[in-house]
């Protein structure tokens, strides 16, 4: 998956946006919170954090070139270091699950206030 597929995917889902952090990370939030960060300058999306449940956190990084998310580990952050290490339909899949678990977490006004739109 390279970055504008990986841009697109992640702007799919409801109420998300996107804008730039720390100078050169593309990040993916809703409601305010991130839920998927990328590099901005490679083509291909080598580089990939999301927030996973802490099961699949433990999972994950016994994987090889996937390791706990610099700064955000304690969170349940992954990075992606490989992009090797997952096919895309599974890469999909865990930001959906990003994306749900960060969704679930916003203040309930916050997700009545979408349900408006």
């Amino acid at each position: 998956m390279n970055t504008e597929e990986l841009r697109e995917f992640c702007l799919s889902f409801p109420h998300s946006t996107e804008d730039v952090k720390w100078g050169n990370d593309l990040c993916f939030s809703v409601g305010g919170k991130m839920f998927c960060v990328t590099g901005m300058d490679a083509s291909i999306a080598e580089k990939v954090s999301f927030k996973c449940t802490p099961e699949k956190f433990a999972e994950l990084t016994e994987r090889e070139g996937i390791i706990p998310a610099p700064y955000v580990a304690r969170y349940h952050w992954v990075a992606v270091e490989d992009k090797n290490a997952l096919d895309d339909d599974e890469l999909e899949d865990l930001i959906t699950k990003s994306y749900m678990l960060v969704f679930e977490k916003l203040p309930a006004g916050v997700r009545s206030e979408f349900a408006q739109k």
